[in-house]
């Protein structure tokens, strides 16, 4: 039985790509409040994998992640690729009327804006995570107040479902990284066909040197599919990179990591594991 660590309660999005990631394994979730408690509950313990949402189709990267990947010890073994659909839910005896406020996470509350703009005498409040919106009306017993949250989460705690698919753009996605011990990442490897790669490093700051570096990526046919800076934090007009790539030949990508070296600072290998596909 798999123990996976997610940010979030029983019937968020992490909890629904957990489960679907582990396909008819068994799964035991262990709920944590925040990313940082991930990484936290895996260093305790090294049997537990954690997921965590990386980037979504409409608002964009977690850049937080990034940083809490690359200072942990830990190797992406795995990503998920979950389609966002949301609900308006309510108390079961309450309808569109009784409504004066929806609870649910600035992101998923931003995915609704047009939504919410046809509705504007409801007060839009910020919590910590959809499924907890819903948990917490439900138990509190809050009465006008709906939530923002996944179907499985309404189901789950006996949530009235107004209207589903209220997001804004229904091509929305959220790419979730599956993250382990060094030790159990090698294993995971291999049974696995290594096709992507996360790398992040820093770069002199000589005239050309990130240009050099794509160059000879490209020759060596690896194709990029993210690549996102961030500051370096007391150092200044200093950034990071870190870079997504895809490969269909492996040595050829470990050439092109070799080749690269040289060029850059600070290179770490994030993790190498099979591309993840995208699923309803």
């Amino acid at each position: 039985m798999k123990r996976i660590a997610i940010q979030g309660t029983l019937g968020s999005y992490h909890d629904i790509a957990a489960h679907r990631y582990a396909g008819e394994e068994k799964i035991e979730l262990i709920c944590c409040k925040s990313f940082e408690d991930i990484f936290k509950t895996m260093k305790n313990d090294a049997d537990v994998i954690g997921m965590l949402a990386i980037e979504n189709t409409i608002a964009g990267s977690l850049l937080q992640n990034n940083e809490l990947l690359r200072q942990s010890n830990t190797q992406i073994i795995g990503e998920y690729k979950l389609r966002i659909s949301h609900c308006f839910v309510c108390l079961p005896n309450e309808d569109w009327d009784d409504i004066t406020e929806v609870n649910s996470h600035p992101i998923a509350l931003m995915q609704c804006r047009d939504f919410l703009n046809q509705h504007p005498h409801i007060k839009v409040v910020e919590g910590e995570d959809t499924a907890r919106s819903a948990e917490t009306i439900k138990k509190e017993n809050l009465k006008g107040h709906a939530a923002i949250c996944s179907k499985a989460a309404a189901e789950l705690y006996g949530m009235k479902i107004l209207q589903e698919g209220i997001e804004t753009n229904k091509h929305n996605f959220t790419r979730f990284l599956v993250v382990s011990d060094s030790w159990r990442a090698n294993e995971v490897r291999k049974n696995q066909s290594i096709d992507k790669a996360n790398i992040v490093f820093s770069l002199p700051h000589t005239e050309g040197s990130l240009s050099q570096v794509l160059s000879i990526l490209s020759f060596y046919n690896i194709n990029l599919t993210k690549i996102q800076s961030l500051p370096i934090i007391g150092r200044e007009w200093e950034y990071l990179f870190y870079v997504d790539v895809v490969f269909n030949d492996y040595l050829r990508y470990k050439q092109a990591i070799t080749a690269i070296t040289p060029l850059t600072k600070e290179l770490k290998t994030l993790g190498e594991y099979a591309e993840g596909k995208s699923s309803i």
